[in-house]
């Protein structure tokens, strides 16, 4: 994908705390060398929703913090499967960190999974939207 996009990833030294940037006037994903393989997907998939969206940071903390959750939510829609969550969840009564570990992504790509989750009664939607039929997935619950 981000090759489709003309994007190319670099691996060096970040500033301390940070794991990944997407740098949009330059195309480019930059990561921290180094990581675990559970936290690197995590980040390159992050990161590569900065990329798909066109983002740049805002000079308004709102702005940024609604980048920082969509691109969490783009990324555990695409790194988690609902079949997978589900069992896992089953497993470890909801604990999002064994979940994640299970799933092998971070925390945080579990939690913004779970914020894209509704449920209505005995089923719960993936991604739900205005307007009948318009969700990711459905499953029936009780």
């Amino acid at each position: 994908m981000l090759a489709a996009l003309g994007v190319t990833v670099q691996y060096t030294d970040l500033h301390p705390g940070r794991d990944g940037e997407y740098i949009h006037a330059l195309r480019l994903v930059r990561l921290r060398s180094g990581m675990s393989e559970r936290l690197h997907r995590s980040v390159l998939a992050h990161e590569t929703a900065h990329a798909v969206f066109g983002d740049e940071p805002s000079m308004f903390g709102p702005a940024n913090a609604k980048q920082e959750r969509r691109a969490d939510e783009w990324a555990a829609l695409r790194l988690i499967d609902h079949d997978a969550y589900a069992r896992a969840e089953f497993i470890h009564h909801g604990h999002a960190g064994a979940i994640a570990h299970d799933l092998g992504v971070v925390r945080s790509i579990v939690e913004a999974y779970h914020r894209v989750l509704l449920r209505i009664g005995d089923t719960v939607y993936v991604e739900p939207k205005m307007g009948a039929g318009q969700w990711t997935h459905r499953e029936d619950v009780a």
